[in-house]
């Protein structure tokens, strides 16, 4: 399944999504060389295969770990954009997102979007987060018309990497597979901690586009 094709009189010939994966590919590859060169030079080839295939081994692991707690919540997202709960929730919170995104007009499918990844971050599931960013990304540049990025997806993407935290689950989850003797104990310092990094996140993303509009660069 390929990434969709923009028009290339608005978007360019590639699209925001295909340059950055060029660019997370390149970042990737420069890892890998670099370290296979670091192991030559430091006399550990012989480790690259042992612990790649252990890695692989405990990523796989991992995964199957975290399939029910995906599930449950992609479960739980679908049946609240079915039976209009999201809607509701999208409605009593648009004074809220108004503030955020005042570019993303009343009753866009980006809301929604925006909405469903906000709240699966607010409760720890960030690998249920994803497809819904990626879906608020892709309904962000249906409103927009160049290859730079909008002023709502550069605040989206602030936010949704700060994340609020309510409840760690995913990571509660992974404490639990790994044995701790209190799982739970995470959640004061998660909420303290991405409480601040959201405040910073959205007061950063307001200085910057305070910044560029005086500049006449947005």
């Amino acid at each position: 399944m390929g990434l969709p094709e923009y028009p290339r009189g608005h978007f360019g010939h590639y699209s925001l999504i295909t340059k950055g994966g060029y660019v997370i590919n390149k970042a990737f590859g420069f890892l890998i060389i670099t370290s296979i060169i670091a192991a030559v030079l430091t006399g550990k080839i012989s480790t690259i295969t042992a612990d790649s295939m252990s890695a692989a081994a405990a990523g796989v692991t991992r995964v199957f770990s975290l399939i029910g707690i995906l599930t449950l919540w992609l479960g739980v997202a679908k049946i609240a954009e079915r039976s209009g709960l999201l809607g509701l929730f999208t409605r009593l919170l648009q004074p809220f997102l108004s503030l955020l995104f005042p570019s993303i007009p009343k009753g866009h499918p980006a809301m929604g979007s925006i909405l469903m990844n906000f709240s699966a971050n607010l409760f720890g599931f960030g690998s249920a987060a994803t497809p819904f960013g990626l879906k608020a990304m892709k309904e962000l540049q249906s409103l927009n018309r160049s290859e730079r990025a909008s002023e709502a997806m550069c605040t989206f993407l602030a936010i949704n990497t700060s994340s609020l935290t309510l409840i760690p689950s995913t990571i509660i989850a992974l404490r639990v597979n790994a044995h701790s003797a209190n799982p739970a104990e995470i959640v004061g310092p998660m909420i303290l901690a991405t409480l601040v990094s959201t405040f910073v996140a959205v007061n950063a993303d307001f200085l910057c586009r305070l910044f560029y509009r005086k500049r006449g660069l947005l």
